[in-house]
Protein backbone atom coordinates (compact mmCIF):
# COMPACT_ATOMS: atom_id res chain seq x y z
CA UNK A 1 0.00 0.00 0.00
CA UNK A 2 1.45 3.60 -1.05
CA UNK A 3 0.04 7.08 -1.58
CA UNK A 4 -1.81 6.57 -4.44
CA UNK A 5 -4.52 8.22 -7.00
CA UNK A 6 -7.28 7.44 -8.43
CA UNK A 7 -11.22 6.91 -8.17
CA UNK A 8 -12.45 6.16 -5.27
CA UNK A 9 -13.95 2.43 -4.70
CA UNK A 10 -16.18 2.87 -1.55
CA UNK A 11 -19.39 0.68 -0.68
CA UNK A 12 -22.86 1.05 -0.02
CA UNK A 13 -24.41 4.48 1.29
CA UNK A 14 -20.77 5.56 2.57
CA UNK A 15 -20.43 7.22 -0.66
CA UNK A 16 -21.79 8.66 -3.54
CA UNK A 17 -23.86 11.40 -2.16
CA UNK A 18 -23.70 14.72 -3.05
CA UNK A 19 -23.54 18.27 -0.68
CA UNK A 20 -22.54 17.72 2.63
CA UNK A 21 -23.55 13.88 2.92
CA UNK A 22 -20.02 12.61 3.55
CA UNK A 23 -18.71 11.73 6.60
CA UNK A 24 -15.27 12.04 8.89
CA UNK A 25 -14.35 9.38 10.72
CA UNK A 26 -11.13 9.76 13.10
CA UNK A 27 -10.15 6.26 13.49
CA UNK A 28 -7.99 5.55 16.40
CA UNK A 29 -5.45 3.34 15.75
CA UNK A 30 -3.38 0.59 18.45
CA UNK A 31 -0.11 2.79 20.44
CA UNK A 32 1.48 -0.54 20.59
CA UNK A 33 -0.07 -3.87 19.97
CA UNK A 34 -2.32 -4.61 17.10
CA UNK A 35 -4.48 -6.76 18.96
CA UNK A 36 -5.56 -3.76 20.84
CA UNK A 37 -7.45 -2.46 17.71
CA UNK A 38 -11.32 -2.34 17.80
CA UNK A 39 -13.38 -4.41 15.46
CA UNK A 40 -14.80 -1.59 13.86
CA UNK A 41 -10.86 -0.16 12.35
CA UNK A 42 -10.68 -3.29 9.96
CA UNK A 43 -14.02 -2.41 8.41
CA UNK A 44 -13.54 1.28 7.92
CA UNK A 45 -10.38 1.23 6.46
CA UNK A 46 -11.84 -1.99 4.39
CA UNK A 47 -15.17 0.49 3.19
CA UNK A 48 -13.58 3.64 2.99
CA UNK A 49 -13.46 6.29 -0.14
CA UNK A 50 -10.81 7.57 1.51
CA UNK A 51 -8.24 7.11 4.36
CA UNK A 52 -6.09 9.61 5.06
CA UNK A 53 -3.05 8.41 7.15
CA UNK A 54 0.12 10.51 8.70
CA UNK A 55 2.27 7.55 7.57
CA UNK A 56 0.83 5.60 4.59
CA UNK A 57 3.98 2.69 5.29
CA UNK A 58 2.81 2.14 9.33
CA UNK A 59 -1.06 2.18 7.93
CA UNK A 60 0.63 -0.72 5.54
CA UNK A 61 1.81 -2.38 8.31
CA UNK A 62 -1.41 -2.15 10.06
CA UNK A 63 -3.38 -3.37 7.35
CA UNK A 64 -1.69 -6.17 6.99
CA UNK A 65 -1.76 -7.30 10.81
CA UNK A 66 -5.62 -6.61 10.75
CA UNK A 67 -5.66 -8.73 7.87
CA UNK A 68 -7.63 -5.64 5.63
CA UNK A 69 -6.83 -4.15 2.51
CA UNK A 70 -8.32 -0.45 2.12
CA UNK A 71 -10.70 -0.81 -1.10
CA UNK A 72 -10.62 3.08 -1.45
CA UNK A 73 -7.83 5.67 -1.99
CA UNK A 74 -4.86 6.08 0.23
CA UNK A 75 -2.98 9.16 0.80
CA UNK A 76 -0.71 10.75 3.59
CA UNK A 77 -1.94 13.45 5.89
CA UNK A 78 1.16 14.42 8.05
CA UNK A 79 1.93 17.81 9.78
CA UNK A 80 4.05 19.04 6.74
CA UNK A 81 1.16 18.78 4.08
CA UNK A 82 -2.33 19.11 6.33
CA UNK A 83 -2.62 22.78 5.48
CA UNK A 84 -2.26 21.67 1.86
CA UNK A 85 -4.45 18.94 1.97
CA UNK A 86 -6.86 20.24 4.13
CA UNK A 87 -9.34 21.51 1.34
CA UNK A 88 -8.97 18.51 -0.63
CA UNK A 89 -10.06 16.13 1.74
CA UNK A 90 -12.88 18.59 2.68
CA UNK A 91 -13.96 18.75 -1.32
CA UNK A 92 -14.47 14.70 -0.81
CA UNK A 93 -16.84 15.49 2.41
CA UNK A 94 -19.20 17.85 0.44
CA UNK A 95 -19.13 15.30 -2.54
CA UNK A 96 -20.37 12.97 -0.28
CA UNK A 97 -17.31 10.25 0.69
CA UNK A 98 -16.37 8.74 3.70
CA UNK A 99 -13.18 9.61 4.45
CA UNK A 100 -10.85 8.21 7.43
CA UNK A 101 -8.29 9.45 9.43
CA UNK A 102 -5.45 7.48 11.26
CA UNK A 103 -2.25 8.59 12.62
CA UNK A 104 1.02 6.32 13.86
CA UNK A 105 -1.25 5.62 17.18
CA UNK A 106 -4.03 6.91 18.92
CA UNK A 107 -6.83 8.59 18.32
CA UNK A 108 -6.26 11.37 15.39
CA UNK A 109 -6.19 15.60 16.73
CA UNK A 110 -5.12 14.52 19.85
CA UNK A 111 -1.35 15.74 19.62
CA UNK A 112 -1.59 14.27 16.08
CA UNK A 113 -3.29 15.06 12.75
CA UNK A 114 -6.63 15.56 13.01
CA UNK A 115 -7.43 18.97 14.54
CA UNK A 116 -7.09 21.26 10.98
CA UNK A 117 -9.68 18.61 9.18
CA UNK A 118 -12.86 18.71 11.59
CA UNK A 119 -12.45 21.93 12.40
CA UNK A 120 -13.08 22.86 8.60
CA UNK A 121 -16.12 20.29 8.55
CA UNK A 122 -17.38 21.26 10.84
CA UNK A 123 -17.51 24.58 9.43
CA UNK A 124 -18.71 22.83 6.20
CA UNK A 125 -21.43 20.84 7.89
CA UNK A 126 -20.18 17.66 7.62
CA UNK A 127 -20.70 14.98 9.76
CA UNK A 128 -17.73 13.83 12.22
CA UNK A 129 -17.08 10.78 14.35
CA UNK A 130 -14.74 8.33 15.39
CA UNK A 131 -13.88 5.01 16.07
CA UNK A 132 -12.78 4.77 19.88
CA UNK A 133 -9.88 2.84 20.92
CA UNK A 134 -6.51 2.75 22.82
CA UNK A 135 -5.47 6.18 24.34
CA UNK A 136 -1.87 6.79 25.52
CA UNK A 137 -3.29 9.40 27.47
CA UNK A 138 -6.07 7.17 29.69
CA UNK A 139 -3.82 4.15 29.97
CA UNK A 140 -1.01 6.27 31.39
CA UNK A 141 -3.42 8.04 34.04
CA UNK A 142 -4.73 4.44 35.24
CA UNK A 143 -1.60 2.61 35.77
CA UNK A 144 0.15 5.93 37.44
CA UNK A 145 -1.12 5.67 40.87
CA UNK A 146 -2.48 8.84 40.80
CA UNK A 147 -5.33 10.96 41.25
CA UNK A 148 -7.99 10.40 38.47
CA UNK A 149 -11.27 11.67 39.20
CA UNK A 150 -10.28 14.99 37.82
CA UNK A 151 -6.88 15.42 34.98
CA UNK A 152 -5.97 17.77 32.29
CA UNK A 153 -3.62 16.53 28.83
CA UNK A 154 -0.90 19.14 28.24
CA UNK A 155 0.45 17.00 25.45
CA UNK A 156 3.78 18.03 24.77
CA UNK A 157 5.90 20.49 25.76
CA UNK A 158 8.01 23.30 24.48
CA UNK A 159 11.36 22.09 22.99
CA UNK A 160 13.38 25.39 24.46
CA UNK A 161 14.04 25.52 28.17
CA UNK A 162 12.85 28.82 28.83
CA UNK A 163 9.74 28.04 27.15
CA UNK A 164 9.20 24.57 28.67
CA UNK A 165 9.90 26.45 32.29
CA UNK A 166 7.17 28.92 31.43
CA UNK A 167 4.59 26.89 30.69
CA UNK A 168 5.29 24.32 33.87
CA UNK A 169 5.17 27.77 35.86
CA UNK A 170 1.70 28.52 34.01
CA UNK A 171 1.02 25.23 35.88
CA UNK A 172 2.48 25.46 39.20
CA UNK A 173 -0.82 25.73 41.20
CA UNK A 174 -2.55 23.18 38.93
CA UNK A 175 -4.79 21.00 41.34
CA UNK A 176 -5.71 18.13 38.74
CA UNK A 177 -3.50 15.49 37.74
CA UNK A 178 -1.43 15.98 34.39
CA UNK A 179 -0.49 14.30 31.61
CA UNK A 180 2.14 14.93 28.90
CA UNK A 181 4.03 13.16 26.16
CA UNK A 182 7.29 14.09 25.63
CA UNK A 183 10.41 12.24 23.43
CA UNK A 184 12.71 9.94 24.58
CA UNK A 185 15.66 12.61 24.40
CA UNK A 186 14.26 15.56 26.22
CA UNK A 187 12.76 13.38 29.17
CA UNK A 188 15.73 14.10 32.05
CA UNK A 189 15.58 17.87 31.20
CA UNK A 190 12.02 18.04 30.86
CA UNK A 191 12.48 16.08 34.61
CA UNK A 192 14.94 18.23 36.07
CA UNK A 193 12.75 21.33 35.22
CA UNK A 194 9.62 19.87 36.62
CA UNK A 195 11.23 19.06 39.58
CA UNK A 196 12.05 22.82 39.82
CA UNK A 197 8.62 24.21 39.38
CA UNK A 198 6.56 22.20 41.21
CA UNK A 199 8.88 20.67 43.91
CA UNK A 200 11.45 17.68 43.84
CA UNK A 201 8.91 15.52 46.21
CA UNK A 202 6.16 16.04 44.02
CA UNK A 203 4.95 12.76 42.93
CA UNK A 204 4.72 11.46 38.95
CA UNK A 205 5.38 8.48 37.06
CA UNK A 206 6.96 7.66 33.46
CA UNK A 207 4.76 5.74 31.69
CA UNK A 208 6.76 4.05 28.69
CA UNK A 209 6.54 1.66 25.17
CA UNK A 210 2.56 1.38 26.72
CA UNK A 211 1.27 -1.99 25.06
CA UNK A 212 4.47 -3.05 24.15
CA UNK A 213 6.78 -5.33 24.80
CA UNK A 214 8.89 -3.72 27.03
CA UNK A 215 6.17 -1.77 29.15
CA UNK A 216 7.68 0.32 31.82
CA UNK A 217 5.70 2.18 34.31
CA UNK A 218 8.62 4.19 36.59
CA UNK A 219 6.57 5.68 39.70
CA UNK A 220 8.47 8.18 42.36
CA UNK A 221 8.95 11.92 42.95
CA UNK A 222 10.33 13.94 40.41
CA UNK A 223 14.17 13.98 42.10
CA UNK A 224 13.52 10.31 41.95
CA UNK A 225 12.73 10.22 38.64
CA UNK A 226 15.65 12.84 37.36
CA UNK A 227 18.42 10.19 38.78
CA UNK A 228 16.40 7.09 36.89
CA UNK A 229 15.99 8.77 33.34
CA UNK A 230 19.97 10.64 33.63
CA UNK A 231 21.12 7.05 32.09
CA UNK A 232 18.70 7.79 28.90
CA UNK A 233 15.31 6.19 28.43
CA UNK A 234 13.96 4.71 25.06
CA UNK A 235 10.44 4.25 23.17
CA UNK A 236 7.19 6.41 23.82
CA UNK A 237 7.33 8.33 26.44
CA UNK A 238 3.66 9.48 28.61
CA UNK A 239 4.45 11.41 31.63
CA UNK A 240 1.52 11.88 34.80
CA UNK A 241 2.35 14.23 37.50
CA UNK A 242 0.28 14.66 40.82
CA UNK A 243 -1.55 18.12 41.11
CA UNK A 244 -0.78 20.73 43.65
CA UNK A 245 -1.84 19.81 47.15
CA UNK A 246 -1.83 23.31 48.51
CA UNK A 247 -2.00 26.86 46.91
CA UNK A 248 1.43 27.46 45.35
CA UNK A 249 4.25 29.89 46.87
CA UNK A 250 4.86 33.21 45.88
CA UNK A 251 8.43 33.46 44.96
CA UNK A 252 8.94 36.80 45.66
CA UNK A 253 7.15 36.57 49.19
CA UNK A 254 8.88 33.70 50.27
CA UNK A 255 12.54 35.23 49.62
CA UNK A 256 11.40 38.40 51.19
CA UNK A 257 10.93 35.93 54.40
CA UNK A 258 14.11 34.51 53.69
CA UNK A 259 15.97 37.62 53.52
CA UNK A 260 14.49 38.52 57.41
CA UNK A 261 15.90 35.37 58.73
CA UNK A 262 18.84 35.10 57.22
CA UNK A 263 19.65 39.30 58.66
CA UNK A 264 18.64 37.75 61.65
CA UNK A 265 21.51 35.38 61.56
CA UNK A 266 20.34 32.23 60.03
CA UNK A 267 22.47 30.69 57.08
CA UNK A 268 21.22 31.04 53.78
CA UNK A 269 21.38 27.43 52.49
CA UNK A 270 19.42 26.15 55.51
CA UNK A 271 16.63 28.53 55.41
CA UNK A 272 16.32 28.16 51.41
CA UNK A 273 16.02 24.05 52.11
CA UNK A 274 13.31 24.62 54.98
CA UNK A 275 11.28 26.47 52.61
CA UNK A 276 11.91 24.76 49.77
CA UNK A 277 10.33 21.27 51.67
CA UNK A 278 7.56 23.80 52.82
CA UNK A 279 6.19 25.01 49.70
CA UNK A 280 7.65 23.12 46.94
CA UNK A 281 9.57 25.60 45.84
CA UNK A 282 12.64 24.78 44.22
CA UNK A 283 15.32 25.23 46.38
CA UNK A 284 18.05 26.61 43.94
CA UNK A 285 15.67 29.05 42.59
CA UNK A 286 15.35 30.07 46.20
CA UNK A 287 18.65 30.49 46.67
CA UNK A 288 19.27 32.10 43.32
CA UNK A 289 16.42 34.83 44.04
CA UNK A 290 18.02 35.78 47.13
CA UNK A 291 21.32 35.97 46.09
CA UNK A 292 20.67 37.92 42.69
CA UNK A 293 18.40 40.89 44.76
CA UNK A 294 19.95 40.91 47.83
CA UNK A 295 18.13 43.19 50.17
CA UNK A 296 18.67 47.33 50.04
CA UNK A 297 20.03 49.08 52.60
Amino acid sequence: MSDHSGSSAGSGASSGGTGGSGVLVLAATPIGDPRDAAPRLAEELRTADVVAAEDTRRLRRLCQALEVEPTGRVLSYHEHNEAQRTPELVEQLLAGRRVVVVTDAGMPSVSDPGYRLVSAAVAGGVRVTCVPGPSAVLMALAVSGMPVDRFCFEGFLPRRAGERATALGVLGDERRTMVFFEAPHRLERTLTTMAEVFGPQRRAAVCRELTKTYEEVRRGTLADLVTWAADGVRGEITVVVEGATRPAADLETEVAGIRDRVARGERLKDVCGEVSRATGLSRKALYDAVVARPSAG
